[in-house]
């Protein structure tokens, strides 16, 4: 997969991009990411990428050309996912992360300020992407939270696939307790069951905390789980 991030902050970027399992995905062959920066495209005198609100306002409003042509320099046949994080996008999940992780080429477009001229928005074919009913300064942390999520579910970037296709969302509970060396820390010991080799009595308690878990925490995920059980 090839993953294009225009930015006027490539500096944020990088230094995400070039640790953990994105800079192992790198390192494989298996993603390859171009930071792209959009004020190397600006044809002011000053390479400003923003000015302000045509009819007033509060705020600025990212220009037009410089964001045209460093899309248009992405934009090679067609085959690209451009994607633009924003409030009024559709919520970010996992569902929307496994799909997306079968792209063979993403454009994210790091938007600031007030927001990015309108005519960007209506002249490519973008799908607007929110990660939560908030605001941030820019794009360049949702950009990154969407990476992280979608290039790990690549096969062949983790170890383990079936450790991330298991996770919570990506089945219909939340995932359960787990548990690493030592059997006994601060007094707080591992729950017996975990070191009976039974793989049955294991399965059953680490479904049982699912649904426990689920039922506390997310009640609207536990309503549709239960839709599902009981069909």
């Amino acid at each position: 997969m090839k993953i294009d991030i225009l930015t006027i902050f490539p500096w944020m970027v990088k230094p995400i991009l070039d640790s953990s399992i994105l800079k192992i995905a790198e390192e494989k062959g298996i993603v390859s990411f171009n930071v792209i920066d959009i004020r190397e495209y600006s044809k002011d005198k000053h390479h400003n990428t923003d000015d302000y609100p045509f009819g007033g306002g509060e705020g600025m409003i990212m220009s037009p050309q410089p964001l045209f042509d460093s899309i248009n320099d992405c934009v090679k046949d067609n085959t690209e996912k451009i994607i633009f994080p924003t409030p009024d996008g559709v919520v970010f999940n996992q569902k929307k992360a496994e799909n997306l992780s079968n792209e063979s080429h993403i454009v994210f477009i790091c938007g600031h300020y007030k927001g990015i001229d309108q005519r960007v928005r209506d002249s490519f074919e973008i799908e607007e992407i929110s990660i939560g009913d908030y605001v941030l300064t820019g794009g360049e942390i949702p950009t990154l939270a969407m990476i992280d999520s979608i290039v790990r579910l690549i096969p062949g970037v983790i170890n383990n696939i079936n450790s991330a296709l298991n996770d919570s969302f990506s089945q219909p509970l939340l995932d359960c307790p787990w548990y690493t060396r030592p059997e006994i820390y601060k007094g707080k010991k591992v729950p017996e069951v975990l070191l009976s080799g039974h793989h049955k009595r294991i399965e059953e308690w680490r479904q049982k905390k699912r649904e426990e878990k689920t039922k506390k925490l997310r009640p609207d995920m536990w309503e549709k789980y239960l839709k599902i059980k009981n069909k």
